[in-house]
């Protein structure tokens, strides 16, 4: 990368530097104090028109290039950003800035020009003098010039710009003329080639001509023999039409006939379907109320055999005589003795009985003991409680949540024991508790947790033990 300071092109060194340099400088500090003395009447000189391109890009690069010996102090304003930059970044980034600032600060031009004279001072004092080399190139005298503004410096300016367009003038003739003979010399080796092309195609066309006319002749004889065919074709599309037309009326007359006995088959295993799902569930339910009915009885009699520890025996001549046998035990005959409402042992009873179904209303529960909790965290809860409960009292045990209000099925594992029922859509929890209760053989012991009164009562109309939902929260609470 070139430095930011770094000394122009074509500086002299050594003796020659020596040897110039005074030379120079006396002629850059001429410029200067020239420029001082005499810059009004410099500044009133002007181009007519802008700097030839190629003067002006010279004089910018000169102007990159002895940017880097002056002092922040000694550039204008509008160039004190690019002091530290190369020389080859200041003509990428500041190139319009340069040449304005050294058209219009004269101070600045004689500084430029002072630091251009130390590296050409032949140039510089040839042309202080008045005597331009004439081997020197027309655009460094021309830039040179404009930044010293020697007497005559425009006629300078102004001839290197008139000699830069003769010899772009002459540059662009030279390639006209090496154009012209070049696009000369091409057409008369296409005028060559197009006599041998035309000669070959002449051959081309005349053999194509007779190819042409034996192939017409075969295509008349070719149209004939299609017209022909056409015909026959014709007559064949008819009858053939004429066919599909029968068999298409017949296929539809088979298809409404096959739709209307598809209809009346649906209709009849629909029927038939209904009947057995009709005859399977009476049959299943009343299986299993039976089923319940029979394994309480045959529960609630071992149990009353053990409590009696009567061995099994045959019937003896007391069972003959007519008296009143005690009654079985139910949810409702089990005695406080002294106990609490809530007191869980009062529910640890009620499941010892034989086949105790216990029914809990979930949210009712978790609303009672624990309602800041999410729900989903209220459900866990609550289900992990009864799954101990179920494991160590045996009874069975369902769950009821209200889901009137979902949009979708919850998704949940239920644990060990219990079973999770949700209300369908319209249908409370409380109506779902009363339709299990319902549901139940009579006979068998039902226990409802609900602190809800409408519940408790409408339970316990159908035979149920209702219990509050504290009493739970305390038995689950004791682990």
């Amino acid at each position: 990368m070139e430095e930011a300071n770094a000394e122009p092109a074509g500086a002299p060194h050594g003796a020659e530097r020596d040897g110039h340099g005074d030379g120079a400088r006396e002629g850059a500090g001429h410029a200067e104090d020239e420029a001082r003395e005499h810059g009004g009447d410099r500044e009133g000189e002007a181009l007519d028109g802008p700097l030839p391109e190629g003067v002006r890009h010279r004089v910018v690069r000169y102007v990159a290039t002895g940017f880097g010996g002056l002092t922040v102090g000694e550039l204008p304003a509008q160039l004190r950003q690019y002091a530290r930059f190369t020389p080859s970044r200041r003509l990428k980034y500041a190139g319009n800035a340069m040449a304005a600032a050294v058209e219009n600060d004269a101070a600045f031009r004689a500084r430029v020009a002072e630091r251009l004279c130390a590296a050409q001072p032949e140039l510089c004092a040839a042309l202080n003098e008045g005597t331009p080399p004439p081997a020197a190139d027309p655009v460094d005298v021309a830039a040179v010039a404009y930044l010293l503004r020697p007497p005559g410096w425009l006629k300078l300016v102004a001839a290197a710009g008139e000699e830069v367009e003769r010899a772009g003038a002459e540059r662009m003739d030279e390639a006209a003329r090496e154009e012209l003979d070049r696009l000369r010399a091409e057409r008369d080796e296409a005028r060559e080639r197009g006599r041998a092309d035309s000669e070959r195609l002449r051959g081309e066309v005349e053999g194509l001509r007779r190819e042409s006319d034996a192939v017409r002749r075969k295509l008349r004889a070719a149209q004939s023999d299609i017209k022909r065919g056409e015909a026959a074709l014709r007559k064949e599309q008819e009858r053939a039409e004429a066919q599909r037309a029968e068999l298409q009326a017949q296929l539809s007359a088979a298809e409404s006939e096959t739709r209307r006995v598809r209809a009346r088959l649906g209709e009849v295993e629909a029927a038939l379907e209904a009947s057995r799902k009709a005859t399977r569930e009476g049959r299943s339910v009343e299986d299993m109320r039976l089923r319940l009915l029979l394994d309480t009885v045959l529960d609630a009699a071992q149990g009353l055999r053990r409590e009696l520890a009567l061995p099994p025996v045959s019937v003896r001549p007391a069972e003959t005589v007519d008296a009143r046998e005690p009654a079985k035990f139910s949810p409702k005959d089990i005695a406080a003795r002294a106990l609490a409402e809530d007191d869980p042992a009062i529910l640890d009873q009620l499941l010892a009985l034989p086949q105790a179904h216990l029914v809990v209303d979930g949210y009712n529960v978790t609303k009672t003991g624990y309602p800041m909790m999410p729900l989903e965290k209220q459900r866990l809860r609550l289900l992990g409680g009864l799954s101990q409960l179920a494991a160590q009292s045996g009874a069975e045990v369902t769950c009821v949540f209200d889901g009137a209000e979902l949009a979708a099925p919850v998704l949940l594992a239920p644990p060990r024991g219990v079973r999770v029922l949700f209300s369908k859509a319209g249908v409370t929890a409380d109506e779902l508790i009363r339709q299990l209760v319902r549901a139940e053989p009579p006979g068998r012991p039902v226990v409802v947790v609900s602190t809800d009164k409408e519940v408790a009562d409408g339970i316990a109309k159908a035979g149920a033990r209702p219990v509050p939902s504290v009493m739970l929260l305390k038995r689950l609470s004791r682990g």
